[in-house]
């Protein structure tokens, strides 16, 4: 007989509520972590406060908010598993929160209360967890599969992979999951950094550079997707929401718009401008709406020296299309360093939609962050893991 009826491989926050699903149907459940500590991106998340969830991601009006090969598999999960359903978890604990933006929910104080939560919720329902224990080989057996955890071997009738991408590598991320998926002939879609920073070249770094710390809002687009939400430029490129929305789109040799009037017609701001104070630079009359230094900068670019009096239709309507579709040309990203999630990863087209159990391994789940699922930034990908992980808990 083996030693569990469920191991699940990562204490985050996937892993966790599967575990915590499977021990309330009564299984004996082990939970595995090789970090000291469960739940530590929880723990760092939304600077501490974590964003738990976002009130939109549902099936319905979060069904295109989910990147995928296939953006229709997170539906199932999402659901039979709504924010609602969490948010009740939450407001059981006496956990304070509130709706800071676009839907996201943050817990007013530190980001432990939600991991205390999951794992004082995991030994209720009767399950054992062990931290700082390295898995090493897994072998599928008749009755399920053998598994190395730290120095011994202990089997189990399911196993549930929740051990994550590869974002964040000092939080002790690796592309585990990648492996055991390949090893069971499982296809692994290519991945990249998501929901990071982007990089430029030396040029366009010096160009940008006196910005550094300068934050704005803006809407940031690539192709037909734009976002708009806050816009920050570092010392190493650009930074803020409305960046790390949009760096799930793009991709290395394409460019970049940013409209830094959002909401706004700048041509007409800018005849207005003409004819109430003629007399005023271009500089001038965008640092009215934008940050100094930003609009310093810009008129920089646009290097049109004169009193704005004296601009021709034609003139204002090029400095209106540097406000407005300011293009900029990335090199890179930050990489999984400073990555929240990782885009891509187990293909789901050899995962069952409802259990999140391999298709051709009985008993193997996989869940969370590394299955080909990714979210926007607020509270999405949180809710792709508490859906898919009790999704799994379900079947486990």
């Amino acid at each position: 007989m083996p030693d569990f009826d469920v191991i699940i491989l990562g204490a985050g926050a996937a892993g966790m509520m599967a575990g915590i699903e499977a021990g309330k149907r009564g299984r004996k459940v082990l939970v595995v972590d090789h970090a000291r500590d469960p739940g530590e991106k929880i723990r760092i998340s939304g600077g501490g406060r974590c964003n738990f969830t976002n009130v939109n991601a549902t099936h319905t009006a979060g069904r295109d908010r989910f990147l995928s090969n296939n953006p229709r598999f997170a539906l199932s999960a999402l659901s039979r598993y709504t924010p609602d359903m969490f948010i009740e978890r939450v407001r059981k604990q006496g956990i304070a929160f509130h709706e800071k933006t676009l839907g996201q929910l943050f817990c007013d104080g530190p980001a432990t209360q939600i991991v205390s939560m999951l794992t004082n919720d995991l030994r209720a329902a009767g399950a054992a967890i062990w931290t700082g224990r390295q898995v090493g080989s897994i072998e599928k057996t008749d009755d399920g599969f053998d598994v190395m955890v730290g120095d011994g071997r202990v089997t189990t009738s399911s196993l549930v992979v929740a051990t994550g991408g590869k974002s964040i590598p000092k939080m002790g991320a690796t592309g585990l999951a990648y492996d055991i998926a390949r090893q069971f002939g499982l296809t692994v879609t290519d991945t990249r950094p998501a929901l990071v920073p982007l990089t430029f070249e030396p040029g366009a770094l010096e160009l940008l550079k006196p910005l550094a710390g300068v934050s704005t809002n803006a809407i940031v687009r690539h192709g037909k997707t734009g976002f708009e939400e806050a816009l920050l430029f570092t010392h190493r490129g650009l930074s803020g929401p409305s960046i790390l929305q949009i760096s799930s789109y793009w991709r290395e040799g394409d460019a970049i718009t940013v409209d830094l009037l959002p909401g706004q017609d700048a041509l007409d701001m800018l005849r207005e401008a003409r004819k109430a104070t003629p007399r005023l630079h271009v500089q001038t009359v965008l640092s009215e709406r934008l940050p100094k230094r930003l609009a310093q900068l810009l008129g920089d670019i646009i290097d049109m020296p004169g009193m704005i009096g004296d601009f021709s239709d034609r003139k204002l309507m090029a400095v209106a299309e540097q406000v407005q579709r300011w293009t900029l040309k990335p090199v890179g990203s930050e990489g999984y360093r400073t990555a929240e999630v990782t885009l891509g990863g187990i293909d789901t087209t050899g995962l069952d939609a409802k259990t999140m159990m391999a298709r051709s391994v009985p008993g193997l789940f996989f869940v969370g962050e590394a299955v080909d699922v990714t979210g926007w930034l607020g509270g999405y990908n949180f809710q792709w893991a508490w859906a898919s992980g009790w999704s799994a808990g379900q079947a486990a």
